[in-house]
């Protein structure tokens, strides 16, 4: 007779403990989403893997509390310098630039492994829900009812997780005592088909479960188990680069061991040095020099060759005639250099697909774990809101939208970084087979940009009200508004430097009541709300005044769409957190100049003095100049939607009330039409804690 399995229901499994998994289950926590997440490995990441924490990163990284945490405890990276061998082959410091362009962000380049970051995720998730990791477990067994997909109550996910034994759990590090992550590498096999063999369905009803989802989420990695269930594949090639890593304290003469530093060597290959935390250095060795032509799975590599005293050599062989060695590894792996992108990124919306899982490349730009960690953060709020009932299911079709395209725009760049940096130097200007030093230093320069995570650019959909074609802003699906009436289209200049489809940037702002300076995006919390930013201008001038009472008139009216998309009894700052930034003179200003909506009034804590800021001097820390440096006039203002996400959505007129309805309108559900068990709690939870 079969054993009846237990059964469970929950809104959102997460198959995968690494960075992009834990984002998601960050998200998850700020929402009181109920949520399972679960990884095969029996242990977090103590040591290792990724490290290099891009501007961007770090910007999201604060705006869920603890970006101060990442920022006190890792190596900054303040410059590059760039070696080169000189006429006679000897390596020489050629150039230095900047490891982190200057003024794009509060936050530069900094480096810090992979535990310690998984370990920040952890602490936050804990202080909001009491959702937990579930070590050693994974699933076995995965259907999706595609007829129950559009129904928004369903569980159309049937998983069957396995609990495994410590034994099974822990992977096989191999290759001597230091610890190593060949085990993630693309050098070795995955062990999930080994592991699956061992399970038969007849093992004891204690050790296997059933699990109904809504939504699900595989972040299992570049031989992601759920890809595979999916039968999706991975586009792309691979070469035969082979490179070693070694996390070191290193002895040596080498000048700048304590740079970043891309080294080429004149004819044994390349070295990137990555000074990291509590004295260590990462060292990206070449290991070979030969590329395979076309989509070749690149040569099978025998890894047992490979230890940390072969990646060594190497690294001895490219710096000479400067010396280096170590007696302390704290880690090493060995990885083949590809880039393959999936062409679907979700399977009807309902399984999604994350990080390694839907896209592979070098670790070069240092863009592993910052893509994948930015990858959920796109696709967290937005499940959150569907299954809250706040948001349609059509907004989930712009993850695919938005990180495909940024998923392709990244693997076309690694591709030419990667082979750049492994290439052989040109011997002079007649040598078309080496690679150019200029051309080197150029794409180092152009990538930085790139690489910092500030350059994503979303294209126009029901979610970013800009000009042109979703279908060819994006990957190619049509994300725009269902009701093409209810379509709003941006007017850019109205605030020519906040880029509509970009994160927001920040300049500092003054708090009217108390003076406090703070910078914008520390404002733009990551709690799930939408932000509606009402650049007042100078309401000192009455024109401008006018402006926003009629404004406050029609925000506060018993049907706006603060009332219609807020639970009955909640205040709008459970959804939409409304904010001013106004021109006038502060010491002549009071919040009680504007309408009473732009300063929401509790009976029990009085007035809301963290919603109206102004663009004015500090007593100690200058004059952020967000007006000028956002490209609005004081004499005009604007309105600005923000997603919950930071990026930029709408830019229109101070006073054009019905556009700002219509976007909402596009892809929200009145809090009147949603079930009645999805109130908005977490959130109200959220608003009732001032910045």
């Amino acid at each position: 007779m079969a054993v009846q399995l237990p059964m469970s229901e929950v809104d959102v499994l997460i198959v995968g403990a690494g960075p992009a998994g834990l984002m998601m289950a960050n998200w998850m926590s700020r929402y009181g989403i109920k949520t399972r997440i679960v990884d095969k490995r029996g242990t977090k990441i103590f040591n290792g893997q990724a490290d290099g924490l891009q501007c961007r990163t770090l910007e999201i990284f604060d705006s869920f509390g603890f970006g101060h945490r990442a920022w006190s405890e890792s190596n900054h990276m303040l410059e590059i310098c760039l070696w080169n061998p000189d006429s006679s082959g000897v390596i020489r410091r050629s150039d230095r630039i900047p490891d982190t362009i200057p003024g794009i962000s509060r936050f530069q380049q900094v480096v810090l492994h992979q535990g310690r970051i998984e370990r920040f995720f952890l602490d936050s998730i804990e202080s909001q829900s009491n959702i937990r990791v579930e070590r050693g477990v994974m699933p076995i067994q995965l259907e999706l009812d595609e007829s129950l997909a559009e129904d928004p109550e369903a569980y159309p996910i049937t998983v069957t997780l396995k609990h495994l034994s410590e034994a099974e759990a822990t992977p096989d590090q191999g290759n001597g005592q230091v610890a190593n992550g060949l085990f993630r590498s693309n050098l070795s096999s995955d062990d999930t088909q080994e592991l699956l063999q061992r399970i038969s369905l007849d093992d004891k009803a204690n050790t296997l479960e059933v699990v109904k989802a809504k939504y699900m989420l595989g972040a299992d990695g570049a031989r992601s188990w759920v890809r595979g269930q999916l039968g999706l594949q991975l586009d792309g090639s691979s070469t035969d680069y082979v490179w070693g890593v070694l996390d070191i304290i290193p002895i040596t003469d080498f000048p700048d061991i304590r740079m970043r530093c891309a080294i080429h060597s004149a004819s044994s290959g390349s070295v990137m040095v990555i000074p990291r935390e509590n004295k260590l250095v990462r060292l990206y060795i070449q290991l070979t020099t030969t590329e395979k032509d076309g989509d070749q799975k690149g040569a099978k590599v025998d890894r047992s060759t490979i230890t940390p005293e072969v990646i060594l050599q190497s690294a001895q062989r490219i710096l000479h005639p400067y010396k280096i060695s170590y007696e302390y590894c704290d880690w090493w792996t060995a990885y083949q250099i590809g880039q393959r992108v999936g062409t679907c990124f979700s399977a009807r919306e309902r399984i999604f697909l994350a990080g390694d899982a839907i896209h592979t490349h070098s670790p070069k730009a240092g863009q592993g774990m910052n893509v994948s960690l930015q990858d959920t953060y796109n696709l967290g709020w937005k499940i959150a809101s569907v299954v809250k009932g706040i948001a349609d299911r059509s907004i989930l079709k712009t993850y695919q939208s938005e990180r495909r395209r940024i998923a392709q725009d990244l693997i076309e760049f690694d591709h030419k970084f990667s082979r750049l940096f492994s290439g052989r130097p040109a011997k002079d200007i007649m040598d078309n087979e080496g690679i150019s030093i200029k051309a080197f230093k150029e794409a180092f320069e152009k990538g930085n940009m790139f690489a910092s995570g500030i350059a994503v650019n979303y294209g126009t959909s029901m979610i970013v009200a800009k000009e042109g074609d979703a279908v060819e802003q994006g990957d190619g699906l049509d994300v725009s508004a269902t009701d093409k009436t209810l379509r709003v289209i941006s007017q850019q200049s109205l605030a020519t430097s906040l880029k509509v489809g970009m994160r927001t940037p920040s300049f500092k702002v003054l708090n009217q009541s108390d003076a406090r300076p703070w910078h914008f995006q520390e404002l733009l919390q990551s709690d799930g709300r939408w932000r509606v930013v009402i650049f007042a201008g100078d309401v000192s001038v009455p024109e401008q005044r006018a402006k926003m009472w009629r404004l406050g008139e029609r925000l506060a009216a018993p049907g706006s769409f603060l009332q219609r998309y807020t639970v009955s009894g909640a205040r709008y700052d459970s959804v939409f957190d409304l904010l001013t930034v106004h021109a006038a003179p502060r010491i002549e200003t009071s919040i009680f100049d504007f309408h009473e909506v732009f300063r929401p009034f509790d009976p029990h804590q009085g007035w809301d003095y963290w919603k109206i800021y102004v663009d004015d001097q500090s007593y100690h820390e200058g004059h952020g100049q967000i007006y000028r440096n956002y490209g609005i006039d004081p004499a005009v203002g604007c309105a600005v939607i923000i997603r919950p996400d930071q990026y930029v959505s709408y830019v229109g007129t101070v006073d054009d009330y019905d556009a700002l309805d219509r976007f909402f309108s596009s892809f929200m559900t009145p809090a009147s039409q949603r079930p009645a068990d999805q109130t908005s709690r977490s959130t109200r939870k959220l608003a009732n804690g001032s910045t």
